[in-house]
């Protein structure tokens, strides 16, 4: 159903490759984690992002990028190149129901039905590296160095404490990390944001020197729960959000409109999540300590923002920036979880194990997570946040930045559809290499099924995809797909009515009118490529 060009020979299983480095570039995909569509300057957001938007003022802004609805299903995407129901992460590790247990697709790491984009680009002679969170297994044959990386440091976990170990998750007693294959302990005086970007520089300059290109994967724990920063940070958005977060959503619109991200005659749509109260309903205490969340939650954006700044530095001052390209994206909307309310890090696990007094929120030994009401301010006017296969869980900030390429976009917004599926063929075209087809090393492999940029960031194309597309996404029942301008949606209650919907995205961004009854048509067409797309990638829903 999906219709996407596949990139390279599904008969040749040894593709010729090309290992002269001239004119390939560095590749460095930054990855930030559940960070809201709007959190970003060059997005609208107030956050302070000086180093993220000067990529966004000398490159594009795709402000129709798509991932998945949560991190590890995005994650399989980005680096397998096709649907994470084929790649292992047809929903998240340890969500299996018992329909999708032990099926093909459901594994709950990133199984060998595929080939990493990160081997095929080690096989064409990059060097590869990758720092941050993997979420796609947690043993040494599922590690990023058995999937193609020359050196790694990888949380293996969906998350982790940020000045330590403290697991994100009640089941587990720490959170584990593996560099280069092997179980590792964090340093002394470790915070996030700050290691995973110089692991990243020391394994880069460890090659600098050479004639073989890189492809770096730096994917950030920031602003991922539990919210944590420094000090410092944290003090220069006190009082930023003392106003609530509905005031938030609309000076956020009102930014994104004078940007023209968002036409003029968009409005709020109204809160979909349950038991929203009204800012001024609350106790000044509860005014307190919510506004302090969301100051945390900008400290980290900031904070990840300067150590991308370090990184841009250093590939400056190294001689490698002109020839490097930079994609900076989130993994999925703004996440969210309602404190205490999720059974793998409950209220009383919570309680009992971390210290969240106001004096210590945001510092070692607290738990917390900015909830619902932000996460709609992050995603406004978008309908929900991560989780959901609504535009608020799906359309991510991407920014697009190659010196010397895109030269009639730089600096614009770019309204074009593309998906996290583009990025493993867009890699390979620019590597001058192609997927191996359906046989890789001797096993069975699934070819890639986006689509190459590499002619729109070359300039030989205005488009990725062109007028006509088909996209889908499913995740715990909650599915949609997207032909052209028009979005078709299930969702169960209480977020939605159970049953399909279809919306005009064009006139209706914020998935508030179902129109399927004046477009009957249209509807059965979107109802067969859902079909299709459940047949095409072994789909199971969970139980009723």
């Amino acid at each position: 159903m999906v219709s996407f060009a596949l990139v390279g020979c599904q008969n040749d299983p040894s593709p010729k490759i090309e290992t002269q480095p001239s004119k390939r570039p560095n590749i460095l995909l930054i990855l930030a984690d559940d960070m809201g569509y709007s959190d970003i300057g060059a997005f609208g957001g107030e956050i302070s992002t000086p180093n993220i938007d000067q990529l966004a003022a000398g490159g594009v802004r795709m402000s129709n990028l798509y991932a998945a609805a949560t991190c590890s299903p995005t994650r399989s995407m980005i680096l397998s190149g096709v649907d994470n129901h084929r790649a292992g992460m047809g929903t998240m590790a340890n969500n299996q129901t018992a329909k999708q247990l032990g099926k093909p697709g459901y594994e709950g790491y990133m199984n060998y039905n595929v080939v990493s984009v990160a081997a095929l680009l080690q096989d064409a002679g990059y060097h590869t590296y990758m720092t941050g969170k993997w979420h796609l297994g947690n043993t040494e044959q599922l590690s990023p160095k058995a999937r193609g990386f020359d050196q790694s440091f990888a949380l293996l976990q969906g998350g982790a404490g940020h000045f330590d170990d403290t697991t994100m998750f009640s089941a587990f007693d720490k959170a584990w990390f593996r560099e280069n294959g092997k179980r590792a302990d964090l340093p002394d005086h470790f915070f996030s944001s700050e290691f995973y970007t110089d692991k990243m520089i020391d394994y880069i300059k460890t090659n600098q020197n050479d004639d073989q290109p890189f492809f770096g994967y730096l994917a950030y724990t920031a602003p991922h729960w539990p919210l944590q920063a420094p000090q410092d940070y944290i003090d220069k958005y006190r009082g930023k959000y003392d106003d609530g977060y509905n005031a938030l959503k609309e000076k956020r619109l009102l930014a994104m409109q004078e940007l023209g991200l968002v036409k003029p005659d968009v409005k709020i749509i109204p809160s979909y999540t349950p038991e929203t109260a009204d800012w001024n309903g609350l106790s000044e205490q509860d005014k307190k300590n919510k506004s302090r969340e969301m100051e945390i939650y900008a400290a980290m954006v900031d904070n990840m923002d300067y150590h991308i700044g370090r990184l841009l530095d250093y590939l400056e001052k190294s001689g490698q920036r002109d020839n490097t390209l930079i994609i900076f994206m989130s993994d999925n909307g703004a996440a969210g979880a309602d404190n205490g309310k999720n059974k793998a890090f409950p209220q009383q696990w919570i309680d009992a194990n971390f210290d969240n007094s106001y004096d210590n929120l945001g510092k070692i030994g607290s738990y917390v997570y900015y909830g619902p009401h932000w996460a709609e301010a992050s995603a406004a006017p978008s309908r929900l946040f991560k989780g959901f296969s609504t535009e608020g869980g799906l359309k991510v900030p991407g920014i697009i930045n190659f010196p010397g390429k895109l030269e009639k976009y730089k600096g614009q917004i770019n309204n074009q559809f593309m998906t996290i599926l583009d990025l493993a063929p867009t890699f390979l075209d620019l590597a001058k290499t192609k997927h191996p087809g359906t046989n890789y090393k001797g096993r069975k492999v699934i070819p890639y099924t986006g689509k190459s940029a590499a002619a729109f960031l070359n300039g030989t194309s205005d488009t990725v995809h062109g007028d006509q597309y088909t996209m889908a996404w499913e995740l715990r029942k909650r599915a949609s797909v997207r032909k052209n301008d028009w979005k078709m949606l299930k969702m169960p209650k209480p977020h939605g009515s159970g049953d399909w919907q279809l919306y005009n995205l064009k006139d209706d961004p914020g998935e508030v009118t179902d129109i399927k009854i004046e477009n009957p048509e249209i509807f059965q067409e979107m109802l067969k490529a859902w079909d299709d797309y459940v047949i095409e990638n072994g789909v199971i829903m969970a139980e009723e």
